[in-house]
């Protein structure tokens, strides 16, 4: 027992020193960026500089921080743990785990029996959850430092819009968001933040950016895959589910008899209509969009390759089902024309010259802002 409490002592002992070891490494690193960062050297002390309030309180906040996280590292998790400084703003493990949460969950069930590629998804995630929690914070530092300001009734507006459009009503949202373990005020503070990142962006990415008729041209001609369209099928289907308790024995055998009376003449929208049982049947007339061939079901994907427009299957079983299938029309495999894809393309590039400026925006904010990461 003396030996383990011995070992303990000298863990926290050798995070301590790190702590501190960091500390000295970071102020050095304040110390160099005294313009760009707004701090001041303002009074000498026993030859020692002492700082403004700005310095302290970004100082302090560090030393705080790396004295928890040496107890972190000695075995002491905790939640609020820091993953982020900018300027004298912090994020913590919290924030981006929140973040996280919904895509976790997706992933987690995604790749349930993968638990290598889980993992290494979620470290991505969480990579740039990091880096988009990390955006906010410079660039509502940004906006402090420019001196702009959001008046009251401009914020109350604008939350009981977005409490309108989310929720409903105030009450709903009060309701919802308890569940959530968030409060009223907390949600509108964090409305006010997203708002103002918001605006932010937009004054400082050009929205009137335009895309030549040659660029777009050249990324068709570049990206001939991404337009490139599969063989697709228009059908009108006829469904028994052989698994239901009233029907299932009978499915065959229902689909034989509306097989026969479609041979003599019946229409086949009507014979949908009265004995599908899918569940758009009745207002369709068993009629379906159109479909890739390639993600039909086996035996149907089978039985209408063999298909001409206008043809009826005989009756197709799978294990579920039975199906009888009207083909309407087939398209093959082809590449848009530009024409068709003009629009998407440009909305494409678009898309990209934003992400381009803003990347660039965001460099010139962290060249002039202090950041640091704690892994």
């Amino acid at each position: 027992k003396d030996t383990i409490n011995t070992t303990r002592s000298t863990n926290i002992l050798n995070n301590m020193t790190w702590a501190i070891s960091q500390t000295r490494s970071l102020m050095r690193g304040l110390s160099t960026n005294v313009p760009s960062m707004a701090f001041r050297w303002n009074l000498t002390v026993s030859g020692s500089p002492a700082y403004t309030s700005s310095a302290l309180k970004v100082y302090s906040l560090i030393c705080v921080l790396l004295l928890a996280g040496s107890c972190w590292r000695a075995g002491a998790v905790l939640a609020t743990g820091i993953h982020a400084i900018v300027h004298d703003s912090v994020v913590t493990y919290e924030q981006v785990a929140t973040m996280t949460r919904q895509t976790a969950d997706v992933l987690r069930r995604q790749y349930s029996r993968q638990p290598l590629e889980f993992e290494k998804r979620m470290a991505k995630v969480q990579e740039e959850n990091l880096e988009r929690l990390t955006e906010w914070e410079l660039i509502l530092h940004e906006f402090q430092t420019a001196g702009y300001a959001m008046p009251d009734t401009a914020i109350n507006d604008m939350v009981e819009s977005r409490v309108r459009a989310t929720f409903g009503d105030r009450r709903t949202a009060a309701k919802t968001l308890q569940a959530q373990g968030m409060t009223y005020d907390k949600y509108r503070e964090l409305e006010k933040r997203r708002y103002i990142v918001e605006a932010m962006r937009s004054k400082n990415i050009s929205s009137e950016i335009m895309i030549s008729p040659q660029k777009i041209e050249n990324y068709y001609q570049a990206n001939p895959e991404k337009f490139k369209v599969e063989d697709q099928v228009k059908m009108r289907l006829i469904v028994r589910s052989k698994t239901s308790e009233s029907t299932g024995s009978n499915a065959r055998k229902i689909c034989d008899e509306i097989l026969m009376q479609l041979k003599q003449g019946a229409s086949f929208a009507e014979m949908a209509s009265l004995y599908s049982q899918s569940s758009e049947a009745a207002r369709t007339g068993g009629e379906r969009p159109w479909d890739m061939v390639s993600d039909l079901v086996t035996e149907l994907r089978e039985a209408v390759v063999k298909l001409n427009v206008g043809e009826i299957s005989d009756v197709i079983e799978t294990e579920q089902s039975c199906y009888i299938v009207k083909v309407e029309g087939k398209k093959l495999q082809h590449t848009k024309p530009l024409a068709d894809v003009r629009d998407e393309i440009e909305q494409d590039l678009l898309a990209l010259e934003r992400e381009r400026l803003e990347k660039l925006w965001i460099a010139k904010l962290k060249k002039k802002t202090f950041v640091k990461y704690f892994p």
